[in-house]
């Protein structure tokens, strides 16, 4: 791991919501942190700010082009003096029922969505991986799955199949690296409280809780520590994994 203040780690969609929660986990739990964002600049200053400890780094950019997602790694290294975790959190999210959206509307959310939640994750992962590899360092890759990838997405069945696919990279690179002492696992999160879901949680909430025997929806900060503890050197073992985290409202 690098050495001084913890490990460097990058988490990208760490503007806001889920993003925000786990990158403020990992500086709470003493690592620095590379606070990534694609276009919300002002969210994303504001996730820096708001992070414990000294270290820490903002990088902008849009992960589904490929020379981006390889800049965003690099600046991470630098800005980090050395990656130790990636968190594969961004995420693209289009509605495109079938029914009521034209073909070409079907196209761009395909693109987009596959873009970023699976071609932008696997880039990152392939900088990340090699860069750890080359400095013959253990390390760790934790992607940002859903339970729609089990349960399906009807209204954006893009997205439930790019965090199918996201899982699904997770465990073939898990396989891949753990020659190299690299530990690769998944979360895959249930309705989650963020900034995105206000208006319909306000909207549709009894029913959204009562997905859940809890009577509720995560926080944000629950996905974090399952986050963290993938990422833990105690959690090499759950390597390949994908754990759930949803509150037991989708079992499988």
């Amino acid at each position: 791991m690098s050495g001084g203040g913890g490990r460097g780690v990058l988490v990208t969609g760490a503007s806001g919501g889920i993003g925000r929660a786990i990158a403020q986990r990992f500086a709470a739990d003493g690592d620095r942190v590379a606070v990534h964002y694609a276009s919300r600049k002002e969210e994303g200053e504001a996730t820096l700010a708001s992070l414990e400890g000294t270290g820490h780094v903002l990088v902008r950019g849009d992960i589904a082009e490929p020379e981006t997602a390889q800049a965003v790694a690099a600046a991470a290294v630098e800005g980090l003096d050395g990656l130790d975790v990636l968190v594969n959190n961004a995420a693209a999210v289009i509605p495109h029922p079938l029914p009521e959206t034209s073909f070409a509307d079907w196209q761009a959310a395909w693109q987009r969505i596959i873009g970023v939640n699976v071609v932008g994750a696997a880039n990152l992962s392939y900088c990340a991986a090699r860069h750890m590899i080359e400095r013959g360092a253990a390390g760790r890759i934790v992607n940002v799955g859903s339970r729609g990838a089990y349960r399906g997405e009807p209204g954006m069945p893009a997205y439930g199949a790019s965090k199918a696919a996201l899982h699904s990279l997770g465990q073939s690179l898990a396989v891949s690296l753990g020659p190299y002492g690299i530990g690769v696992a998944s979360v895959a999160p249930g309705f989650t409280a963020t900034e995105r879901v206000e208006a319909r949680l306000a909207e549709e909430g009894p029913a959204i809780h009562a997905q859940s025997p809890f009577g509720r929806v995560a926080e944000p900060a629950e996905i974090a520590d399952a986050v963290a503890y993938l990422a833990s050197p105690e959690a090499v073992w759950t390597s390949g994994a994908v754990l759930d985290v949803n509150g037991a409202s989708h079992l499988r």
